[in-house]
């Protein structure tokens, strides 16, 4: 049997490639009842998310360590898998006040692969070991591996490349006993089962997908003290949104009035965990600084009474 061949069985055995025969007439239903599919598939999606937690939870942690101490959280994926790698690397810096160094995407095609299909792109293992390559992944970094089927080229190069470089690993895949999941540390397999559209893995595998990526940017992010209680209080302020936000936030924090919460935003560069410490403590931005520093940028640490 060629290698093409032996590939097609393999892809054919795949849970999110077998037809459910549930929806068989879905083209012959009315608007109302393919929507109502839908909707009741990715109803689905939340608990085979949950099944996973349990391992999900040792990934943060040990993420959230490296990025404490400059390393990154890299995801890596082709087609819609690394799109939404892509997506959620693009929103950290200004939710969390991080660089985009910090979280960032590689999708198998470049950056053009984002907006225009180049599916072809993802049968290359070289590829996505050399993207890795070219950042430079080492030891302190975190690399996801991001696919439906858990058996893309792409993604499979860059997670084995990425590993001997001594970086953490990770893979999210819909499908359990793949090579992702062989191939990294913390597998993350979950099982959405076959979709409404047979193979379009766009549906529900995308949307675990998402979910498993707020997940894991967001809990990291909080476990290295981007959050105040569950403030979202370390973004980026860069329009008047942004500005109105910080300020009611900084007033929530420290009782102040919202004139005095937009001074001290000001006064300390607009960043809120700063101007909350000037507040709270009585110091300029200097000092209010060196004590989120010292605290590893935990507000709770410096503002709250032990």
């Amino acid at each position: 049997m060629t290698s093409s061949a032996q590939d097609a069985r393999n892809l054919a055995t795949l849970t999110t490639e077998r037809v459910d025969e549930q929806y068989r007439d879905l083209d012959r239903r009315s608007t109302l009842s393919v929507l109502t599919a839908l909707n009741e598939a990715e109803a689905q999606v939340p608990q085979a998310v949950r099944a996973v937690l349990p391992v999900m939870a040792p990934l943060v942690e040990a993420a959230a360590e490296r990025l404490s101490t400059g390393g990154r959280l890299v995801y890596v994926g082709a087609g819609t898998s690394g799109r939404l790698g892509v997506l959620d690397a693009a929103e950290c810096p200004p939710t969390f006040h991080v660089s985009a160094e910090t979280v960032t995407g590689l999708i198998a095609g470049g950056p053009k692969a984002i907006f225009a299909t180049a599916e072809a792109a993802e049968d290359s293992a070289e590829a996505g070991a050399a993207d890795v390559q070219a950042i430079a992944v080492g030891p302190g970094d975190t690399v996801v591996g991001i696919a439906a089927s858990g058996r893309t080229p792409y993604v499979l190069g860059a997670v084995r490349t990425a590993r001997a470089a001594g970086a953490l690993t990770a893979g999210i895949t819909c499908n359990t006993g793949s090579p992702l999941a062989a191939a990294v540390h913390h597998p993350l397999e979950v099982e959405v089962g076959p979709e409404v559209i047979a193979g379009s893995t766009r549906l529900k595998a995308g949307s675990a997908t998402k979910q498993l990526l707020n997940m894991l940017s967001t809990a990291v992010m909080v476990r290295n003290g981007k959050t105040y209680q569950n403030l979202m209080v370390d973004l980026t302020i860069s329009n008047d949104k942004l500005r109105d936000r910080g300020e009611r936030l900084l007033a929530r924090i420290t009782g102040c009035t919202r004139a005095e919460a937009a001074t001290a935003l000001r006064a300390a560069g607009d960043r809120i965990p700063v101007a909350a410490v000037m507040l709270v403590r009585a110091v300029g931005p200097g000092r209010a600084g060196e004590l989120l520093d010292a605290a590893d940028g935990h507000l709770a640490q410096v503002i709250d009474p032990a």
